[in-house]
């Protein structure tokens, strides 16, 4: 690479920090277990529940918003298990609700996989500079990854400050009663392979638009008044409710910091983690602004790409995404429509990174590959770190490659603005690699990225070390740019 590019990293790091913890459910799978943990329970007398719970409160309180609520709910999840509820006080209760209880530290193994993005409220931004919230994957005890947050400033000279961050995280609420589109919602059970009488007969009484209580009073109607327990019913309802509980809503108390605000897995295709969220700040075609994020679910078996929608980063929809090019991880969507349509990245075939076009951002189809792997730093694999950035030049796209040693650096692509199918240039060196401490970490020699952002004339990279720990970096815009255009790609796109 001729052209210098200058880069700069900050002394600001992200470390992963155990202090930070949600109460979880402690409940065993074994029902007999259950009940012999509630009869010990039950057995203690009133003086005795009191003291115990005196000392729960004494040990937790401080390390939990509202810590009665959070128990009370883990008693619920149990309590029809119990014989006799008549004489069970709240105190009974809640020390029942504690021992079916733990606390989880949800980045204790790693704070990684950052994106960054355009705060939606920029009323106390610094004069001449910006604030931005940025998302991160934390990995805790039995790698379960979530998302957490942080907010930050970016000054006109371009020092950037990270919000302080609250000791406190507190987990959503999963709205009861979420909203369906009935078209989106018959077209991914289609692409399930369910497509029978038993569906039809589901979806026929439901509108266009319809709420989970309107699913269940439609579903308990079919097994009500179908007289045989087939396979093929029982099949059928499962997949509607799997589908169901995989699209869900969450909303966040408007007070909380949001630093305090945790996404962790609901549904059971996510159990095992929500994987690098690739959040963008999506501008419509009528000047609409809504935040979309991609990101991989994880059973602890299969990965399923999702999509995350929202406006504040206080109400979340959390949905399942259509089409067949809905596979592989890494998709990433363009900030804006491209002649009148939604525009993903992706990586299909966990080696070369495609495009694929579509009117609906929930359904993907028909890939193309816009890039193979070239250079001996990507030769292994290649893939995006976010969305696309526009740029007067074209779509700058930062991307990851993977070459010996499975070393991950990043690179950087610019692709037309009117067809970005169209390569236009391509650093043939890597922009970042992991230098000095960088290497060490639970994956060692990463650098990686899950989004960038551009505050005038710099672009603001934050990027993971090693899967541990986040940094972030800048890097000057025209010098980037010019190197990009002096390594034009002469051949088509197809052919890159």
């Amino acid at each position: 690479m001729s052209h210098s590019i200058r880069l700069h990293r900050h002394e600001v790091t992200l470390l992963p920090e155990s202090a930070r913890v949600i109460i979880r459910p402690f409940i065993p799978e074994e029902a007999h277990y259950i009940a012999a943990i509630i009869g010990r329970t039950l057995a203690l007398n009133d003086k005795e529940v009191a003291c115990e719970l005196k000392a729960v409160r004494m040990e937790f309180d401080d390390r939990h918003y509202d810590i009665e609520s959070i128990l009370m709910s883990h008693f619920k999840k149990i309590q029809r298990l119990i014989v006799d509820q008549n004489d069970l006080s709240r105190e009974r209760q809640l020390l029942i609700g504690a021992v079916f209880s733990g606390e989880y530290a949800l980045e204790s193994a790693a704070l990684f996989n950052p994106s960054i993005v355009l705060h939606p409220d920029q009323g106390d931004a610094p004069d001449g500079g910006l604030r931005f919230i940025m998302s991160l994957r934390a990995t805790g005890e039995g790698h379960i990854s979530s998302i957490e947050f942080r907010s930050g400033t970016i000054d006109r000279k371009g020092k950037i400050k990270i919000d302080p961050v609250s000791r406190f995280v507190t987990e959503p609420e999963i709205i009861p009663d979420p909203r369906y589109r009935k078209s989106i919602f018959q077209h991914k059970l289609h692409e399930m392979g369910v497509d029978d009488l038993h569906l039809e007969a589901v979806m026929a009484p439901l509108g266009d638009h319809f709420n989970r209580s309107d699913l269940n009073k439609s579903v308990g109607t079919v097994r009500h008044e179908t007289q045989d327990d087939s396979y093929e019913l029982n099949h059928t309802l499962e997949c509607i409710q799997w589908l169901a509980d995989s699209n869900y809503e969450l909303q966040f108390p408007a007070n909380l910091a949001i630093s305090e605000r945790i996404i962790f897995p609901v549904s059971p295709n996510e159990s095992n983690g929500i994987e690098d969220a690739r959040f963008v700040r999506f501008v419509d075609d009528d000047g609409s602004i809504i935040y979309y994020a991609t990101y991989t679910a994880y059973n602890g078996h299969d990965i399923l790409p999702q999509l995350i929608e929202t406006e504040d980063f206080l109400h979340f929809r959390i949905l399942t995404l259509n089409g067949d090019a809905v596979q592989n991880k890494g998709m990433a969507l363009f900030p804006r429509r491209i002649g009148g349509r939604y525009a993903m990245l992706s990586r299909q075939d966990n080696e070369n990174l495609f495009i694929m076009f579509s009117d609906n951002p929930h359904n993907w189809r028909n890939p193309e590959v816009i890039m193979r792997p070239v250079a001996m730093w990507e030769t292994v694999k290649i893939g995006n770190c976010g969305s696309p950035i526009e740029t007067e030049a074209g779509w700058l796209v930062i991307t990851h490659g993977v070459g010996p040693m499975r070393k991950y650096c990043i690179g950087a692509v610019l692709l037309d603005l009117e067809d970005p199918r169209k390569v236009i240039g391509r650093l043939p060196d890597p922009l970042l690699c992991p230098e000095g401490n960088e290497r060490e970490g639970y994956v060692p020699n990463v650098v990686y990225s899950c989004g960038s952002m551009l505050h005038g004339k710099e672009l603001i990279l934050p990027f993971a070390v090693s899967d541990q720990a986040s940094a972030i970096a800048t890097v000057d815009l025209d010098d980037l740019l010019a190197a990009l255009l002096e390594n034009r790609q002469p051949v088509p796109c197809s052919a890159v």
